[in-house]
């Protein structure tokens, strides 16, 4: 409820003129009153029925759905990784190793011809 000032100041003025100088600060007390009740009354009936619901039992496990989602997602995230990184390591070794062709003994050539 968005009340703003000029709203606030129409309804003062309707009531001075409605109820008049003398019954208004009653007026007031009573209605502030009454407002508090309700609001005490309806913040009771909001915590018994949290209680009676367990409502904090169901804000903890959609916290824990959450928390373990976002575990499930980063596992995931970590598992690709390591595939990627075994499937270039491999790459690296395959390319890395010594071609057939190339002279095995490379020293030995060199004490032939000497």
């Amino acid at each position: 409820m968005n009340i703003g000032m000029q709203e606030i100041f129409l309804l003062s003025v309707i009531a001075l003129v409605v109820l008049g100088p003398e019954r208004l600060p009653t007026a007031i007390r009573t209605l502030a009153l009454w407002l508090n009740r309700f609001r005490r009354s309806f913040n009771e009936m909001k915590s018994a029925v949290e209680r009676e619901i367990g409502a904090d039992d169901i804000r903890a496990q959609i916290h824990n759905d959450n928390v373990m989602h976002e575990l499930d997602e980063t596992r995931d995230m970590l598992s690709q990784f390591d595939q990627d990184m075994s499937a270039t390591l491999d790459k690296e070794k395959h390319n890395e190793q010594p071609s057939e062709t190339a002279p095995k003994d490379a020293p030995e050539t060199l004490n032939k011809s000497s």
